[in-house]
Order: C-alpha cells, then structure tokens, then sequence
C-alpha cells in the first residue's frame, strides 16, 4: 500500500495584482470600496426580497440565492486580499488555499446552476403561462436549488480533496490575489494528470450543460415572443428577461476571457487583471443591474428604506 502524499508546502505566496509598495494602498482602497459595494448590494437584494410579501415568486426566490451567493464569492476572497495587503503580507496557508479553492469552485457552480434555472422560470412563465402555477411549485423550484447545491458541492469537493493529495516541493508562488486551481496545480511535483482529467470532464460538462439550457429556454422565449401580435407585449416579454440576460452575457463571457482565452495571446498580469472582473467586478455589478433595470426590485428598496426611517 502507497503511503499516502502529504504536501511539503506549509503556505503559497499570492503576488496580488501589482509589486510596487506604492500602489498597495491604491488597491487596499478600490478593493475594500468595490467589497462594500458589492456586499451590500446584494445582502440588500435578498433582504428586500425577503421583507416584501410582493417578490415572494419563484424569481426573485432564484434572485435572492443569486445574490447570497454573490457575496458569498465576494467574501471568499478579497478580505484575504486586504488583510494580506493591511499586514504588508502575501502568503496564504495550505489549509486556506484549499478552502479558498472549495468555496470558488463552489460558488462559481452555483451562480451557473442559478442563472440556469432562472432561464427555465423565465421559459416556463413566457412559453407555457397556463400551467406555470402547476408545473414551476414550490416543489420543483426546491428541487431545483436542492440539486443545484449538492451537485456543486459534490464538484467543488472533488477538486479539493483531488487537490489535498498533491505534492508542493519547491516553488509556491500563485501570480494571483487568490489561489486559483489551474495556477495550482502548475507548481505541483505530483502527477496531476487525474486533475486536470477532472477539471477537463466534470468541469466541462458542469458548466457547458447549464449554458446549453439557458441557450435552449432563450431560443424558446425568443420564438415565443417574436409571435406575440402587439409591440408592447413584446417589449414587456422581452424586459422581465433583459435584466437576467445581461448577467447572463457578463457571467459567461467573463469566464471566456479569464479560461477558454488561448493563454499564448496574454500574460499572467492580463490573467490576473481578468480574474479580478470575473471574482469581484461581476459579483458586484448583479444587484445595479438587476435594480436599474427591473421595477419591482425598485419598489421592494424604496418601502425597505422607508420602513427602516420609521
């Protein structure tokens, strides 16, 4: 019987987005305002949604997951960042490298799971509005969350625990403000080949088979609406879905730039620059978008204020 791997390396060093001292404190603050920002956006979405009796839908139940999970990945990473860049320090444990791996790998599966079955609402709702009460319950939008979070628990875990058995020897230097999986897995001594398989297979299909139904339901709507007769039914079909489909467009085509980008066209600082819209600028940009653009979320904020200065 083997023994079994244990990993030499007791931290790993984040390079951050820039070595210059002078420039840390420029970072410290964009950093900490857009953590903020985006943390309060969101925890304020899910509390409006919770507090008003009026968006207690099946869609703004997706919404406010949606917008848990945003902070959630907001958290993961950049508190490090600014206590790393507050201490004038850039390691991160072994242990909170692996935790930071989980809970991105995590999250990032369950803003594409959500976003998946906010399309399928939207599909329902517009395609089939006779039997959306029947066929989109409570059940089914349970179902629906309950599946999506075990499966990307199921997901993140297999990477960690793939990942808790490799070796570091010598190099444990990450050319990012997190630790990212694939730049891990580079500084490796170990056969990673069982990785990298994983990360090929599993995280493939986990991602591509979301896209592939958020394509199918907006073919579906698409085609719907073009029948509609009138244009204002047409513009108000296509607005309860404009909100959704802009998060859609920022989510994967973030996740283009930072992955399936050829890595011979750019550097490891454009890699780092892209990993920052995709970890902290697309998380906090979901509740502007879904506030400017969609009434009722509107509404639901202004009577929250208002009752909190009662």
């Amino acid at each position: 019987m083997e023994p079994r791997n244990v990993s030499s390396a007791s931290k790993f060093i984040l390079l951050g987005l820039s070595s210059q001292p002078e420039r840390q404190d420029l970072i410290f603050g964009i950093f900490l305002v857009m953590y903020l920002v985006g943390a309060a956006g969101n925890l304020l979405i899910a509390l409006a949604i919770s507090a008003d009796t009026h968006l207690h839908t099946l869609m703004y139940l997706f919404l406010s997951n949606l917008s848990l999970v945003d902070f959630c990945f907001l958290s993961a990473t950049v508190p490090k960042m600014l206590v790393n860049i507050s201490k004038c320090s850039q390691s991160i444990s072994y242990g909170g490298c692996l935790s930071q791996i989980y809970f991105c790998v995590l999250l990032a599966n369950m803003d594409n799971f959500l976003l998946a079955d906010m399309a399928y609402d939207r599909y329902m709702a517009i395609c089939h509005p006779l039997s959306y009460s029947t066929k989109m319950s409570h059940t089914i939008c349970a179902l629906l969350l309950g599946s999506s979070w075990l499966v990307a628990n199921a997901h993140s875990l297999l990477h960690t625990l793939l990942m808790a058995h490799l070796n570091f020897c010598a190099r444990n230097v990450l050319p990012y403000f997190y630790c990212d999986l694939s730049a891990l897995l580079q500084l490796s001594c170990s056969d990673t080949c069982l990785n990298q398989l994983m990360i090929l297979l599993v995280g493939s299909l986990i991602t591509l088979l979301p896209f592939l139904g958020i394509l199918g339901s907006y073919v579906h709507i698409v085609g719907t609406v073009l029948k509609v007769p009138s244009q204002q039914g047409k513009r108000k079909a296509f607005s309860t879905c404009s909100s959704h489909l802009t998060v859609i467009s920022l989510f994967y085509g973030t996740i283009t730039g930072v992955y399936l980008s050829p890595s011979a066209a750019h550097s490891e600082h454009q890699d780092s620059l892209a990993s920052v819209i995709y970890m902290v600028v697309t998380p906090m940009l979901n509740p502007f978008i879904y506030c400017l653009r969609n009434k009722d979320m509107k509404g639901a904020l202004f009577r929250l204020k208002t009752f909190s200065v009662m």
